[in-house]
């Protein structure tokens, strides 16, 4: 595409590339398009885009050929999407390297449209496959930070341009930069990595603050275990950023940004470069953007992946080529920040946002989510839930229909214990609350936070105080050691835990856990610090029944603590198949064909496996000092 100049060239420029796009989607040139995120990647795209195109050229078809990033289904992929001359355009499921080339040669050869393995029609009509808008994971989501991710190709400016690319910068290069600042505020926009701070008034201070440059930045330094919103709008839609990155450093005044984004994302890291050079190349990034006088460019800083530089003093520390360590404040980034000029600093999530806003205006953004929670938010929806992937909900829906009807409900036979919303720095909420709203003041009144967007789903089968281990853990090893509270005190914390899930722990370091958390929550110096505890006391105020079964009955329900579990055959329910004792690492287990096994105990390392292979589906019998058989009680979770 040319050059573009002006609001001029911009608009011949957006009819010739929605024509394109128009022919592209809705035209009778056959097209093969392949979900090629990372969550399609690892499920063989790559390999299965090939098979379909040598399949097809085998038998002298020429169809136009893209990629795109995700579309939400992670549980799914491979996602093709395949539309036959003159035919609607289909999203199909799990399509692997050998199906891949029976799909193409049935829905472009033999008139079949494959409705079973249809997830839906993304764009025509088909009487045989209905709409994928209408899909149970689609249907009740509004899609705004993640309006063309899964349809757009995102190695193509044209495409972005084409859905109404950049057109959002324009208006606002058309308005003051007060006036923009205004209108963000309007919207009731906050903060969406986290903390929720207004971004309008974030903004306003940094525009005020005399400096004789200022800067602005993305943080793309999602590092949250389960959290994959950040990485999947910067695979599948990088123009959305970089258009929300001008807009807000034309409302800033800034004239330099930096996307800071991990290392250990090589695709977002590679189509964020393909797309800010196309970007200065057509004129829109870099001096004299649109004709306007209005400079401003863009670098890219790999961060290495230390969790404490999502903080944004630490990110600054980290782009300035130091350690990546929080400082106290004031003075705030908006005062002094980077190089000590007045900086601002915003999530991924909240940029993709800003373009819909300026083009729609704040008032229609506030329309959606609650009265103090405004517009939608990005989940990661992951763990015991049948559609594990990426969503978008308005604020204020409830954490059940999340599970429940987008995600359509638990992934096995047990049943939802809870939900973990905002990572390692959120909290866990029981299934008994899952009418919680997500929403930042109904969550934090819960104990945990919205935080980036991370919820993983869990089932009975998981043990509480392993998994408040497990984020401590996370934390504890992520802490930079600057402040005493989180370097200690976590530290403290996570041996309690540890000593708990082995069986050596009293009632009193039980409380003794519950004073350290509320002294690292309020003495730490930043958020890593801060929110540290919350999956801890969470677990603490809502399951501490179970804390109390490890240390008083030295028993783990969810036979998850080798420590506290001994493996043993129920002698009554052993057919005597062999499956356990073919399969142990240990070859701790004997026993005839076809009668009952038995394990020597001082020879099983408790790994469990013989429990997750036993076709009779036997469940350990738990003998500890004290403690007596307990094969009922675990008979008893199973019927339940």
């Amino acid at each position: 595409m040319k050059r573009i100049d002006g609001p001029e060239d911009l608009k011949a420029a957006s009819e010739g590339a929605k024509a394109a796009w128009n022919e592209l989607i809705y035209g009778d040139q056959p097209l093969v398009c392949i979900g090629r995120a990372s969550c399609g990647v690892s499920a063989k795209a790559c390999v299965t885009q090939r098979s379909i195109q040598e399949e097809l050229a085998d038998r002298g078809a020429k169809p136009v050929v893209m990629k795109a990033g995700c579309l939400g289904f992670c549980y799914a992929e491979s996602l093709v999407y395949l539309k036959k001359p003159g035919g609607p355009l289909i999203c199909y499921k799990r399509v692997t390297p050998e199906a891949g080339p029976d799909l193409a040669d049935r829905v472009f050869f033999k008139d079949d449209l494959c409705p079973e393995q249809a997830l839906g029609t993304m764009a025509g009509e088909s009487k045989e496959v209905p709409p994928i808008w209408s899909h149970p994971m689609l249907k009740p989501q509004v899609r705004i930070a993640l309006r063309n991710c899964g349809i757009i190709d995102p190695g193509a400016i044209d495409h972005y341009i084409a859905r109404g690319g950049y057109n959002a910068l324009a208006k606002a290069l058309d308005s003051k930069p007060e006036e923009v600042i205004e209108e963000v505020k309007r919207s009731g926009l906050r903060g969406r990595g986290g903390a929720g701070f207004p971004t309008g008034l974030k903004w306003e201070f940094c525009r005020r603050s005399p400096g004789e440059e200022k800067y602005l930045i993305c943080n793309a330094d999602e590092g949250d275990p389960g959290a994959f919103m950040d990485r999947a709008i910067l695979e599948g839609d990088p123009h959305s950023v970089i258009e929300g990155m001008l807009i807000a450093a034309w409302a800033l005044g800034a004239t330099h940004g930096y996307i800071y984004c991990r290392a250990e994302y090589p695709l977002a890291l590679e189509r964020i470069d393909v797309a800010l050079a196309q970007t200065r190349e057509m004129g829109l990034l870099g001096r004299n953007v649109l004709g306007t006088g209005f400079d401003f460019d863009i670098e890219v800083k790999e961060g290495a992946g230390a969790f404490v530089c999502g903080e944004e003093t630490a990110l600054m520390a980290s782009i300035e080529g130091r350690r990546g360590m929080p400082r106290a404040r004031p003075p705030y980034p908006a005062n002094a920040g980077l190089w000590k000029m007045p900086t601002n600093i915003n999530n991924v999530e909240t940029l993709a946002d800003l373009a819909p806003i300026i083009e729609n205006g704040g008032q229609w953004y506030a329309s959606f989510g609650t009265e103090k929670s405004r517009g939608t938010k990005t989940l990661a929806l992951a763990g015991a839930v049948r559609r594990t992937g990426l969503v978008e909900v308005p604020m204020g829906m409830t954490l059940s229909k999340v599970v429940f009807d987008i995600g359509g409900g638990m992934s096995g036979e047990r049943p939802c214990k809870g939900v973990l919303t905002g990572g390692p720095s959120g909290g866990c909420i029981p299934a008994s609350l899952l009418d919680v709203t997500v929403d930042y003041e109904s969550l934090t009144a819960a104990g945990s936070i919205v935080g980036s967007g991370s919820m993983i789903v869990i089932d009975e089968g998981t043990c509480i105080v392993d998994l408040a281990r497990f984020f401590l853990s996370f934390t504890q090893r992520e802490s930079c050691g600057k402040c005493t509270p989180c370097r200690i005190g976590t530290k403290m914390m996570l041996d309690i835990l540890e000593g708990t899930t082995r069986g050596e722990t009293s009632m009193k370091d039980l409380d003794r856990l519950e004073r350290l958390a509320g002294i690292v929550k309020d003495g730490s110096l930043c958020g890593l610090g801060a929110t540290a505890p919350n999956p801890v006391l969470t677990t603490l105020r809502y399951f501490r029944n179970e804390y109390e079964e490890h240390i008083k009955d030295q028993s783990c329900r969810a036979l998850v603590c080798n420590n506290l579990v001994t493996f043993d055959i129920d002698p009554d329910r052993c057919s005597g198949c062999g499956i356990c004792a073919k399969n142990c690492p240990v070859e701790a287990i004997s026993g005839e064909s076809k009668k009952p096994h038995e394990v020597d105990q001082e020879s099983c390392i408790r790994c469990g496996l013989c429990l997750a292979l036993c076709p009779e589906k036997f469940r350990a019998v738990i003998k500890r000092p004290g403690g007596g058989s307990r094969v009922e009680r675990v008979r008893a979770l199973e019927a339940r």
